[in-house]
């Protein structure tokens, strides 16, 4: 239990403080070092790649039109329906909510810049997902990620099928991780419908598994199912947040007034918390985006797709969906509320509160319905992301595959009747060190995607001239 402790403060503790005006300071943990230089080194690599090819971005998103050459086989669109699903769980309604109740409405700025520059990390390493791909006898199409290509990085002439230690410890770092959020999704879906629908945590938690079970011991139905309920849950959210901001609409420009106001420290620099209002935006945003940890790229690897760079800028913009636009949602249905509403909530109980004030009745039921369809998603997407990592550890054979979503299903019931932190803990130290073996890739890999992407924009110059 201690070596646990002591990697979780390694990973996500305060390595490096730095002292700020009004008595604050800005604690700086290894991740947040690793992750935010990576995404300004890789932005300044790719030209500034989030702002220079956003209407790209948009214009593959319209080109693609989910035909795929190979049975079994998912579309580049369909990649990052997969893994917005994952980015866009309990973090982007609880974790916002945190985040600004810890750092004040200026965490949300703090969670956009890092979006902009994550995004180019994301590009990196979706990019590389679809060169060093494979094909997948088990499900068909194709299969990869980091484990991949570390494996690639590492591999010595003439010893193709010894596995890299890191590209090893990648993958048990992902199963252990998304093992872990199993129980924070069950956890999460029946403390909510206990608040809303006074649903005993063991019935909500035997339906959710029960249908969670039908779906992902079948074949080839994880992507199916998802390709239809993340547009759907997004779009929802998406307006019923615009909705809200058209019936507050006079409110507006005081809430961009304080995000900016607040996220420069202007009011807690005095009161000594600016640095709380940097990192708990920066962490939120580092977590919810996902960029960098590894994770995203076990889906953008199964794309069947005519050039690596084009899952790249699919995947880049899934940062942007995550936190410009779904966390964005979340923080606005928060400060439109009036403070005195929600003072001394936290969590579920404040976003619930939020809803209330602005939707009434509805608005709780609403929330707990978004809620389990936002976290139904992440698990199904989580247990595709684990597919590739599997297979690299035992092998092209069902019963490992089998093996891991039977206990993954059993995680998920049991966050649904208690929450354990231990396993919580586990699920961060699992996308840590995720994070940690990514990284050790992608530098030395990164001029091979950076080609790549030139390679793809002069394709497109010679097709438009």
């Amino acid at each position: 239990m201690f070596i646990f402790h002591a990697i979780y403060h390694i990973l996500w503790g305060d390595l490096i403080t730095i002292p700020l005006p009004g008595g604050s300071s800005l604690g700086l943990s290894l991740l947040v070092l690793i992750l935010i230089p990576s995404g300004i080194y890789f932005t300044i690599r790719t030209k500034f790649l989030p702002f220079r090819l956003f209407p790209e971005m948009i214009h593959v998103v319209m080109e693609d039109n989910k035909t795929t050459s190979k049975e079994g086989s998912i579309s580049g669109i369909q990649a990052l329906i997969v893994s917005t699903a994952c980015r866009v769980g309990t973090g982007n309604l609880i974790g916002v909510v945190a985040a600004i109740s810890a750092g004040g409405a200026g965490a949300v700025f703090w969670m956009w810049l890092i979006a902009i520059f994550n995004a180019s990390t994301a590009f990196i390493e979706a990019t590389l997902a679809q060169m060093y791909k494979e094909k997948d006898p088990l499900y068909g199409g194709y299969r990869g990620g980091p484990a991949y290509y570390i494996h690639h990085l590492f591999q010595k002439k003439n010893k193709r099928k010894r596995r890299p230690i890191i590209a090893i410890l990648f993958a048990i770092s992902g199963l252990i991780c998304w093992f872990g959020i199993s129980q924070v999704i069950g956890n999460s879906i029946s403390s909510a419908f206990e608040n809303a629908f006074q649903i005993p945590p063991l019935y909500s938690t035997i339906v959710l598994v029960a249908v969670a079970a039908v779906i992902v011991l079948r074949k080839n139905t994880t992507v199916k199912v998802l390709d239809r309920i993340v547009p759907i849950m997004a779009a929802f959210y998406f307006f019923i947040t615009l909705f809200i901001i058209g019936k507050n609409i006079t409110l507006l420009p005081s809430v961009f007034q304080r995000i900016f106001m607040e996220a420069f420290g202007f009011r807690q620099a005095v009161a000594g918390g600016i640095g709380a209002v940097i990192m708990n935006g920066v962490k939120r945003g580092l977590f919810s985006n996902e960029a960098g940890s590894g994770s995203a790229p076990c889906a953008a690897a199964a794309a069947d797709i005519d050039h690596p760079a084009k899952e790249g800028l699919l995947q880049a913009l899934g940062v942007f969906i995550d936190t410009l636009l779904i966390c964005s949602c979340s923080a606005m249905i928060m400060l439109m509320t009036p403070e005195n509403l929600i003072h001394g909530l936290e969590g579920m109980d404040l976003l619930q509160a939020s809803m209330q004030y602005h939707l009434g009745d509805f608005g709780t039921i609403f929330i707990a319905v978004i809620l389990w369809l936002f976290s139904f998603s992440t698990f199904l997407g989580i247990l595709f992301y684990a597919r590739p990592n599997i297979a690299y550890l035992f092998g092209d054979r069902w019963i490992f595959q089998t093996i891991y979503k039977v206990f993954a299903l059993v995680m998920l019931f049991i966050g649904g009747l208690a929450a354990y932190t231990f396993v919580w803990d586990l699920g961060d130290i699992g996308v840590g060190l995720m994070t940690i073996f990514n990284m050790i890739a992608l530098f030395p890999l990164a001029p091979k995607a950076l080609a790549k992407l030139k390679e793809y924009e002069t394709i497109r110059k010679q097709k438009r001239s």
